[in-house]
């Protein structure tokens, strides 16, 4: 297997793959549109340079996918900026054989070289699977967002 940064070569196999994103997190939330739908300016996130995406490729094949985005952080935190965790994806056939896990090696290697020493990521509290992968590097539960749809009485 291979991690490299993603190009804009990459952008149908990344379409894709934002596309099972949407499909594996439409069942914890209700709110999503009807498809077709997109998360994600791919251009965007290729280019710029605050944010990494990185590829997994297997014989030339990519199967996996996530990036960090270098955010500012509260100000009452005791660290300036984070790398904020995105766009994780891992071709089912491959999961459960630690591509996650080199997704977040790679992404973490970057945000040190950028000086960052914090990361976050949101995760369905629901979605028990990528709460396992998670805790499984090293990411630990810190909150929780609370949401309630108010427009009926």
């Amino acid at each position: 297997m291979i991690t490299r940064t993603a190009t804009l070569d990459d952008i149908e196999a990344l379409s894709a793959f934002e596309q099972g994103v949407i499909k594996a997190e439409r069942p914890f939330d209700e709110t999503l549109k009807a498809d077709p739908i997109q998360y994600y300016d791919l251009d965007f996130l290729i280019t710029n340079e605050d944010i990494h995406v990185v590829v997994v490729e297997v014989e030339q094949q990519i199967i996996a996918c996530g990036y960090a985005r270098i955010k500012q952080a509260k100000l009452y935190a005791n660290y300036r900026f984070y790398s904020y965790l995105g766009f994780m994806f891992v071709q089912d056939e491959f999961r459960g054989k630690g591509v996650n896990q080199l997704v977040i090696e790679a992404l973490i290697q970057w945000s040190r070289e950028q000086g960052i020493t914090m990361m976050h990521l949101d995760v369905f509290t629901e979605n028990a699977a990528a709460m396992r992968a998670y805790k499984k590097v090293g990411f630990k539960e810190y909150l929780v967002e609370m949401r309630m749809d108010i427009s009926r009485e």
